[in-house]
């Protein structure tokens, strides 16, 4: 484990640091043709219909295969409760003033979710904008790649700085997107889940903050544990506490017991989020081994781990197995963060064209779990989005610099990364033999 990662997560899935207490702001217009078809009575009992209809993913976590997912880029005019960029930039994004790596590829984003940047022109000569994760159409995107590329679905970041923040508008923003999730991932027959990111948090509030945010808005105002695609294994509700054990995160041995034993007795299924090195306590606190003991499924973070290292994936699957648990583990495309660390290198770790995530897959699959994660569906940020990114320099601005996905010599269309977890997801579960190398052409 670099450690890189960790504090960049840190920092950006909510610490509250400059980008983060900026909140999120995201678009709430719909692809549909008017915002006032969602304030009908016909338009929200089609929804209401649509929530009720059962999720063709069949959702649990086992044999599963989930994509992390933000769902935290604001935009300033997006209509939403913050209503101001955030995680692209503070401020406009603008040359010299971004906290992200890779550029999207806008072209397939809808335009209704779309927002213009103080950059120039892209290469193709078309305007440099971004979306914001408010837009209803956007979320509905994502989840429509997920159904067309057999991703099974998404952990829903729940981060202990917003969560924190009640009565605020960061709060109402996160609440907004993770009920248009809800509605994206039922429309789309994806499964979805709860992933608590504890940043920002303390030891001393960790526990409680967590337990009112369950009880009062995800299974109360929010009532997301009832939505026939969220995630329950052997009928349990899926909850995942992301962060136990890490040295740059709160929470004690006693108090990470405490909160995952609660979720137990309130009939959950708990996995929990953990450092690489969680089996020897490298990196991590000391004597977190009851905490990782009392967990339903492991998923130890693999994110700025240059290698592929096929005994740590057995090893951790053998002490798993030997103890009853089930194993999630996290496989990534890359990793670069040069546009928020001044002098960072760019392309840090790279995607080698799919290929370093490839083998990390298939690690997964000889290891002989059924289940993985990956992360991240949409983060930009740090360059480990699977979602649609800039291929080349036609799709980025001409005056600021942005990882592009041809990075390593290969052209690769903009959909690689969806096309590429599809297949994995396949290895993985079993469904496909597994292949040392990639079954998916560059371009599609």
């Amino acid at each position: 484990m670099t450690g890189r990662k960790h504090s960049r997560r840190t920092f950006l899935r909510g610490a509250g640091g400059a980008v983060g207490a900026g909140a999120a702001a995201w678009v709430g217009i719909s692809n549909i043709s008017s915002a006032s078809a969602e304030t009908t009575a016909q338009g929200k009992e089609a929804r209401s219909a649509a929530r009720r209809k059962p999720a063709a993913a069949a959702p649990g976590v086992k044999g599963k295969v989930y994509a992390g997912y933000q769902g935290w880029f604001a935009a300033a005019g997006d209509g939403s409760p913050v209503n101001a960029w955030t995680h692209w930039a503070s401020g406009t994004p603008a040359p010299g003033n971004q906290t992200f790596e890779l550029y999207p590829d806008i072209s397939v984003y809808p335009a209704s979710g779309l927002y213009q940047t103080g950059y120039a022109n892209l290469g193709n000569g078309k305007p440099a904008k971004l979306f914001s994760s408010y837009s209803t159409a956007v979320v509905d995107q994502h989840f429509a790649w997920m159904q067309q590329h057999g991703i099974d679905g998404a952990a829903l970041q729940r981060f202990g700085s917003d969560i924190v923040a009640i009565g605020q508008p960061r709060l109402q923003q996160r609440n907004d997107i993770q009920s248009k999730a809800r509605d994206a991932a039922e429309k789309h027959g994806r499964g979805f889940y709860i992933e608590y990111d504890l940043s920002g948090l303390t030891d001393d509030n960790l526990v409680a903050t967590v337990q009112n945010d369950w009880t009062n808005t995800i299974t109360g105002t929010l009532k997301l544990t009832s939505s026939s695609a969220y995630a329950h294994e052997g009928g349990k509700p899926v909850v995942h506490l992301w962060g136990l054990g890490f040295t740059n995160r709160p929470g004690t041995v006693q108090g990470s017991l405490d909160l995952i034993n609660w979720f137990k007795n309130k009939g959950c299924y708990v996995i929990g989020g953990v450092p690489r090195g969680w089996r020897t306590d490298a990196n991590a606190k000391p004597g977190f081994g009851p905490v990782y003991a009392a967990l339903n499924m492991v998923s130890p973070w693999n994110v700025g781990n240059p290698t592929v290292d096929q005994q740590l994936f057995d090893d951790d699957m053998a002490e798993l197995k030997a103890n009853g648990q089930e194993y999630q583990p996290v496989i990534y495309p890359g990793f670069a963060w040069s546009n928020w660390h001044t002098g960072a290198p760019k392309n840090e770790i790279p995607r080698k064209a799919g290929n370093f995530m490839w083998q990390q897959a298939v690690a997964v699959a000889r290891c002989g779990t059924k289940n993985a994660f990956v992360a991240m569906f949409d983060e930009y940020d740090e360059a480990t989005a699977i979602a649609p990114a800039a291929t080349d320099a036609s799709q980025i601005p001409t005056n600021q610099y942005f990882l592009t996905l041809d990075a390593d010599g290969t052209h690769l269309s903009s959909d690689f990364y969806m096309r590429l977890a599809g297949a994995a997801t396949k290895m993985i579960n079993g469904s496909a033999p597994i292949s040392t190398t990639i079954p998916i052409p560059p371009v599609a």
